[in-house]
């Protein structure tokens, strides 16, 4: 299973971001499950998402804390949220 982390602000289209690519491995023969994560619904504020992409079905439910990607929409994010993310199984 993969997993992707988006991170943006409000307005940039990070949640369509996430579902367009979701769609895209959804209409390839893949199981997806993307879902956003908003602080308050505004323009500017922070926003993320969340996709997982496997062959099989997904039953994870929880947001994703060791992304095998991190996709930042903006050069501003990038001193702003934590981008020091471990790899997959390493401490």
């Amino acid at each position: 299973m993969l997993e992707r982390r988006f991170h943006g602000r409000g307005g940039q289209g990070t949640v369509l971001a996430s579902i367009s690519l979701a769609k895209a491995f959804f209409d390839s023969g893949y199981h997806v499950h993307t879902f956003p994560l908003f602080g308050v619904e505004r323009r500017g504020a922070p926003v993320e998402a969340y996709l997982r992409i496997a062959k099989k079905n997904i039953f994870l439910q929880n947001n994703v804390y060791k992304p095998d990607h991190l996709v930042i929409l903006g050069p501003k994010l990038l001193h702003s949220i934590d981008n020091t993310i471990p790899a997959r199984g390493k401490p």
